[in-house]
């Protein structure tokens, strides 16, 4: 492989690799993946997360909150995953996975739970001068709104609107593109609109696989290829452009 990259976001903590965790953190480092951000999405996988940054120097963790468990959890829940984000602020590179998730979330009291419990992930980013990194399924627009003014915000498997990713760009922030690139033709127009400069890409492995079964950080490197010929570039140049990209957004 003669260009190294960085998967932006990725679950390693997740059930699906208890059998061969190691194994694949190995296949990814030989594939060129010099580093992986573990994003925790609950109190358990931050916890997780945070144990793998300490066990592999190259693995990095953000603190999370879905917005998917938030219309269920209760107020003590959600202070305990608040609390345990600021307690471990210093050894975390970012907060998140958090947001909106207005796919699976349909109704108006959840979605307004959502929207007060982000607010306060935004403003312990902001607190802490830590970049965020935003779920925004089906709103991206109002996740958008809500964290426009902070310095660094990524979004993370962003499938959004061409608009609104306009607005996000305008805004200085960055866009994740998923391994969903090598078949999905949405994430394909984005890939093809996004300025090399805003660009990271990511596997959110062990989902969005772009192989049969279960995707890895490895896969991240499928989409390099499909990446350079929908923007006519060398691969190699994409490659260094997202690797820069995901030093400069998490400050590594």
């Amino acid at each position: 492989m003669e260009y190294e990259v960085i998967d932006a976001h990725c679950h390693l903590d997740f059930s699906k690799f208890n059998k061969d965790r190691h194994e694949t953190i190995e296949r990814a480092r030989n594939s060129g993946v010099v580093a992986m951000i573990n994003s925790g999405i609950d109190y358990r996988t931050n916890a997780d997360s945070l144990e793998l940054s300490r066990k592999y120097d190259f693995i990095h963790a953000t603190l999370g909150l879905s917005p998917q468990m938030v219309p269920d959890a209760n107020d003590e829940k959600i202070k305990q995953i608040l609390s345990q984000m600021e307690r471990n602020i210093e050894r975390a590179v970012g907060i998140g996975e958090a947001g909106l998730d207005f796919y699976y979330c349909t109704k108006d009291a959840g979605r307004e739970r959502q929207k007060e419990v982000f607010r306060q992930v935004i403003e312990i980013a902001d607190r802490y001068n830590k970049t965020l990194v935003i779920h925004g399924r089906d709103g991206e627009e109002m996740a958008h709104e809500m964290s426009r003014d902070l310095d660094r915000v990524i979004f993370h498997c962003y499938g959004g609107s061409l608009e609104t990713m306009q607005s996000i760009l305008d805004a200085g922030h960055y866009i994740s593109v998923p391994t969903l690139v090598c078949f999905s033709q949405h994430h394909k127009r984005i890939a093809q609109k996004l300025p090399l400069e805003n660009m990271l890409i990511e596997t959110d492995s062990p989902f969005l696989s772009p192989r049969k079964g279960r995707n890895e950080p490895a896969f991240v490197l499928d989409s390099v290829p499909v990446i350079a010929s929908l923007k006519e570039m060398e691969e190699k140049e994409i490659a260094m452009a997202t690797m820069k990209n995901t030093r400069r957004a998490f400050h590594l």
